[in-house]
Parts: structure tokens; C-alpha cells; sequence
């Protein structure tokens, strides 16, 4: 049977993503400049944090257009892991950016720098609405998706991360201490660290074809038993191919192989209601005979 290529939940946000893609990537321009002028590392961690949100919506927007192409008979899955392959690579780059943050921030701990206060108070202040915007535009796609939860975590980190930036600015322009603008970096590179391991363990945990976090194969299983003719289930399998759409296969043992037309439909209802299982694959197997042996009665004595 030839399968429907849906459209995935990443695509559903496609244009949202390019408003922000836009909003991110002009400003993350503004604040590379304003790191230079100021001399601030914090503004420079922003900026860099902004470079993954770029990252990160540029291949989210990558992966809906590759997710999108039809299977092939080389590629039957279609295209639908390049999204988690995208998540994996943007949370990498994520990771990456944090270590570099730290070691700039203790070199500048040990040697402080000049930091100019009020410039830098006005571009944290524009990048913090500029994150609001994108993280409210990315709200509703979240969560659906594990791409677009992916740029809409970025963006929100980079909110927090913003108002840090902002106070070390108002911290340096009215008391003059400029050791608090690497601190501020390094405490953006550890806020980064937890959230993007998360997101990367969770990627990897579909890469692997684990069973999805929010489901569980007891109670899949359970569904499948409860369906009338159901004797037993058995090498029951449950992945995610993309973000939204999982997969299933399963043996099902069952008393009437004859009726495999109505278990199969009540048990694909079952399991798309209950779970949101569309693709499935369901082998039905007869329930094995049992054997009744008679014993013979005992012979005539002497026999």
C-alpha cells in the first residue's frame, strides 16, 4: 500500500519561521557591530547565542523544504529525518558556542576591559524585544514540533539571556564595574548548556528509533488487547520518524485470521485515537491449536 505524505508539523510554521529568520538575522548583524563599538563580551555572547537562533531557523526552514520532497523507492521514509538531523547539528553548534563564551569570559575575568555602558544598555534593550517577538511567533508551532521547539527554546534563552545582557550594561554604565559583563557571559554559556543537552538527547533518542518519551508500550499494548479477537501481542515496536508522526509495528496474535480486515481497522482506530499512531505495521498471526491427547482405558488384566 502506498503511503500519504503528509505535511509535517514544522511545515505548518514555515512562514512564521521566516519572519523570524529575518528579525534574527538582520539584528544579530547590529549586535556583532555593537560588541565591536562597546567592547562588550556580553554583547558579544548575545550575539553569538543569535547566530545559533539563525542557525537553528535556517535549518528548521531547510528541513521542512527537504521534508517536504515525496518518498522515493531508494528513500521510502521520504525525507522526514533531515528535521531531527537538523535538531542534532543545531544543538552541536549550540554547545559549541557556549565553550568559546566561557573561555573568552575567564581570560576577560583575569584581564578586565573597557566596556562603554549606554550603547550597550540601548542594543540589549532592542535585542530583548526583537527575541520577545520571535518566541511569540514560534509559541504555537513549539509544540508540535521538535524543530521548531527547537528555534522557539533558542529564541526564549536568548530573551533571558538579553536581560542579563541588559543588566550588566546598566551595571557597568551607572557604578563603573566592568568585571560583571564577562560574568554575565558566562552565566548565558551555563543557561545555554542544559537546555540544548536536553534537546540533543532527545534528537539522538530518535535517530536511535527509541520509543517516544510521551508514550509507552504497556499501554499500547493494553489498547491493542482490549480489541475483541486480540489474544496476544508480541515484537511490539514503536519510533518516531519526524516530529508529529510516529510509527508502530507489532505481531498480533489473534483466534480468527479470517477476520483480519475489521481487527485491522479497529486496531489502527484504536491506536491513531488513543496515541496518534498513523503509520502502522501489524502482522496477524493464528492462535496455535491445542492438542487434546485421550488417554486409552486400561486393557483387560493379563492383556
Amino acid at each position: 500500500m502506498a503511503h500519504v505524505h503528509r505535511e509535517t508539523a514544522a511545515h505548518r510554521s514555515r512562514r512564521r519561521l521566516l519572519v523570524v529568520l529575518g528579525l534574527t538575522g538582520g539584528f544579530m548583524v547590529i549586535e556583532v557591530l555593537g560588541a565591536m563599538w562597546t567592547g562588550s563580551l556580553a554583547l558579544a555572547a548575545d550575539a553569538g547565542h543569535m547566530l545559533t537562533d539563525v542557525a537553528g531557523v535556517g535549518l528548521a526552514l531547510f528541513a521542512i523544504w527537504i521534508a517536504a520532497r515525496p518518498p522515493t523507492p531508494e528513500k521510502t521514509f521520504g525525507y522526514y529525518r533531515v528535521e531531527i538531523l537538523a535538531t542534532v547539528v543545531n544543538a552541536l553548534l549550540l554547545l559549541a558556542v557556549a565553550v568559546v563564551i566561557l573561555i573568552e569570559a575567564y581570560q576577560r575575568v583575569l584581564a578586565p576591559r573597557e566596556v562603554l555602558g549606554p550603547p550597550m544598555m540601548a542594543i540589549a534593550a532592542a535585542g530583548l524585544g526583537v527575541n520577545l517577538v520571535s518566541a511569540w511567533l514560534l509559541q504555537r508551532g513549539a509544540a508540535a514540533s521538535l524543530n521548531v521547539r527547537a528555534a522557539y527554546l533558542e529564541v526564549l534563552s536568548d530573551a533571558v539571556t538579553s536581560c542579563g545582557v541588559l543588566l550588566a550594561a546598566a551595571t557597568v554604565t551607572f557604578t563603573g564595574w566592568t568585571a560583571i559583563d564577562p560574568l554575565v557571559s558566562g552565566a548565558i554559556a551555563l543557561f545555554i548548556v542544559p537546555r540544548t543537552w536536553r534537546l540533543l538527547r532527545q534528537a539522538v533518542n530518535i535517530l536511535l528509533e527509541g520509543t517516544p518519551a510521551h508514550l509507552e508500550l504497556a499501554a499500547v499494548e493494553t489498547a491493542m488487547l482490549e480489541v475483541v479477537g486480540v489474544l496476544r501481542v508480541h515484537d511490539l515496536h514503536v519510533w518516531t520518524l519526524t516530529s508529529g508522526r510516529e510509527a508502530m509495528s507489532a505481531h498480533v496474535v489473534v483466534a480468527d485470521p479470517s477476520d483480519s480486515e475489521r481487527l485491522l481497522d479497529e486496531l489502527h482506530a484504536v491506536l491513531h485515537a488513543r496515541f496518534g499512531i498513523d503509520h502502522t505495521t501489524i502482522q496477524l498471526d493464528r492462535a496455535p491449536a491445542v492438542v487434546v491427547r485421550l488417554k486409552s482405558p486400561p486393557g483387560p488384566a493379563g492383556v
